[in-house]
């Protein structure tokens, strides 16, 4: 019988940075991919600040700057500050941004070809009182 390696710290480390568990994190939270379509939709594929905070509906000035933060460390979006008074900041989408594009635009319309199906699914499991 072929014997088990022990997890230890090292093996466990290198699958915390599993690049596309790391990837999937940032771009599956709450919030990143509504960024990527508001800048999808703007002319330019640009936006200040405070465009985006009213294109993604809900979102705190904290966390828009936290996602905006990540999303430019990924180098999905770029920051340019001009230098006027008041400062204007505006993130625009990078090369790599407008790459991810294209699957992210095959899931929004995925979703929106089957939300029907979504909402007829819920509505029955909740009736079953399953949840």
């Amino acid at each position: 019988m072929p014997k088990m390696k022990k997890k230890t710290a090292d093996t466990k480390d290198s699958h915390e940075r599993c690049p596309l568990r790391e990837l999937l994190t940032r771009l599956g939270d709450k919030w990143s991919i509504l960024v990527i379509h508001a800048l999808a939709d703007a002319p330019e594929n640009r936006l200040r600040f405070s465009e985006l905070m009213r294109a993604v509906s809900g979102i705190s000035q904290r966390m828009l700057t936290a996602t905006l933060r990540n999303l430019e460390r990924d180098g999905i979006l770029t920051r340019h500050v001009f230098a006027e008074v008041p400062p204007r900041v505006e993130y625009e989408l990078t090369p790599l941004g407008l790459d991810l594009l294209t699957p992210v635009q095959a899931l929004v319309t995925w979703i929106e070809g089957n939300w029907g199906d979504i909402e007829r699914a819920r509505a029955d499991f909740d009736a079953r009182g399953d949840a």
